[in-house]
């Protein structure tokens, strides 16, 4: 899954850019071999370096009703 469009970065890249020891989201984006752009993706790839998995946080569902 692409996490990053401007960069073209996916889920993948990212799990190994962690799993090699990268700690913060600079760190990331270096070992990618880019830096951030828009910035859209950083909440990802730091909810990804948090969770310690990797793994990027499931989307949520937008269409979703509030019970009161």
């Amino acid at each position: 899954m692409y996490v990053c469009s401007c960069n073209g970065l996916t889920d993948t890249q990212i799990r190994s850019a962690i799993t090699a020891g990268a700690g913060r989201t600079h760190d990331v984006y270096a070992a990618c071999n880019c830096r951030a752009q828009c910035g859209c993706c950083t909440a990802t790839i730091l909810g990804m370096l948090r969770d310690g998995s990797g793994q990027p946080l499931p989307a949520l569902d937008t269409g979703a009703t509030l019970a009161h």
